[in-house]
């Protein structure tokens, strides 16, 4: 299965963020309500995250939507 780029730079800040708060995937799940395996498979780029679960995100690690996107754009422009 081949992952897009926007996936495993959406993946990559998520771990980025979580890794910053010193959380674990499982402490990530269980605040936001979802399945640790599929935090990994987000922080991955197996998954894409709905805009319903990357809210349920963002709220948990205490970010905007906004700023988070605005991050992982920024992260894509870099490799262009």
């Amino acid at each position: 299965m081949q992952t897009s780029k926007l996936d495993q730079k959406l993946g990559s800040e998520i771990q980025r963020r979580r890794l910053e708060k010193g959380w674990s995937q499982e402490y990530l799940a269980e605040v936001t309500g979802l399945h640790r395996t599929y935090i990994s498979q987000l922080e991955r780029g197996l998954k894409s995250p709905s805009v319903r679960v990357l809210s349920h995100i963002t709220k948990a690690l205490n970010v905007t939507m906004g700023e988070f996107l605005h991050a992982v754009e920024e992260s894509l422009s870099v490799d262009k």
